[in-house]
């Protein structure tokens, strides 16, 4: 145990007094610990992912990681295919930009994970598109809304790189050979799809600029919001119920302790479109919207409500639910069968608006 001294004057008399060691607070599936002094630990061990080892070799994809926030250091890693298709007449044929956030609850990950990654693969191949898949800072070290601001430097640095596209003098040039700035859409699974939400409204209000480029759509899948007010999927599961120990509304709840401004609950406006603090919604222009929501997840009534009141408000939104899947499941198991069908309907949202 750690020990302090104590100095008294010209006596010169020493006193030593134990000081308690810092005990954890918070620990997030041993990966993120917060401890009673507010310092945060972090482990790299993430074994509670299952790994993913069905990558198929060889996939036509290349990929590159750049910086698109030097002040933060904060990186993306940029996917394209390996040929171009060409139109009839020869042309290359650009491809739509997405711009994916990884989940985590705002807690733990990267693109670097091989889940994500091999995700971002998938994605490429078969819709085909532009992939850029971004980090951005972490909680708790880096509460809301530093997450929601990492992602509008993102926008506002795809904003640049379409503003240079036609010079090429300051363009990525991967992103000058295969991007269709007129098609950007953002995307991300879980907090993904909450930072997705906040980037749409942050460009319906104004508050981002992408001109030239343009913000064609947004897909959620299975996006983290909360509230105050519990919903009915989201009781707690029962204590002998370990199948529902990975993503139950417990982890969810701590994920908000450690990710929201201290002192703030769940009906803040970063987790709760609709709570009493929230800007309101049925003026911002949205564009399509596709939300996946899975039969098995416990936030399943939220999303689903979430994406109803979208609609009562006009926004043109499509909600698909998949049976018999849980939140995440395209990250636990990128190359399933219903992370397949997911892509498909990614695929046809991206390319039917």
């Amino acid at each position: 145990m750690p020990f302090y001294m104590v100095y008294w004057g010209g006596r010169g008399v020493y006193e030593t007094t134990a000081r308690p060691a810092p005990q954890v607070v918070e620990d997030c599936l041993g990966i993120v610990q917060l401890l009673s002094d507010g310092t945060v630990t972090r482990s790299d061990d993430y074994s509670v992912v299952p790994p993913v080892c069905n990558v198929p070799p060889g996939l036509p994809v290349q990929w590159k990681d750049v910086v698109y926030d030097t002040g933060h250091g904060l990186r993306l890693r940029m996917y394209t295919p390996t040929s171009h298709v060409r139109t009839d007449s020869g042309e290359k044929k650009k491809l739509p930009v997405l711009v994916y956030f990884h989940g985590g609850g705002f807690c733990i990950a990267s693109f670097e994970l091989l889940n994500f990654h091999a995700g971002a693969l998938r994605l490429v191949g078969e819709l085909p598109a532009v992939v850029l898949s971004a980090d951005y800072r972490l909680a708790p070290e880096h509460r809301l809304p530093a997450a929601h601001e990492d992602a509008e430097t993102v926008l506002s640095w795809l904003r640049g790189q379409a503003a240079s596209s036609s010079s090429a003098a300051d363009a990525d040039p991967w992103l000058a050979a295969w991007a269709d700035f007129g098609r950007v859409f953002v995307c991300g699974d879980s907090c993904g799809g909450n930072i997705a939400h906040h980037l749409t409204v942050s460009c319906g209000s104004g508050k981002i600029a992408l001109d030239p480029a343009r913000l064609a759509g947004c897909v959620m899948l299975w996006p983290y919001f909360g509230g105050e007010e519990k919903m009915p999927s989201e009781a707690p599961p029962p204590a002998d119920n370990s199948s529902s120990a990975a993503m139950n509304i417990v982890l969810f709840d701590q994920m908000w302790r450690l990710a929201l401004p201290a002192g703030s609950t769940r009906d803040h406006p970063a987790a709760n479109p609709f709570g009493p603090e929230s800007p309101p919604l049925d003026g911002v222009p949205f564009p399509p919207v596709l939300i996946v929501d899975p039969e098995r997840d416990v936030l399943r009534d939220r999303i689903a409500d979430y994406a109803a009141r979208l609609k009562a408000m006009g926004k043109h939104v499509e909600l698909v639910k998949f049976e018999g899947q849980d939140h995440g499941f395209f990250v636990f198991d990128p190359m399933s069968e219903a992370s397949g069908e997911l892509v498909r309907v990614v695929r046809l949202f991206v390319y039917g608006v």
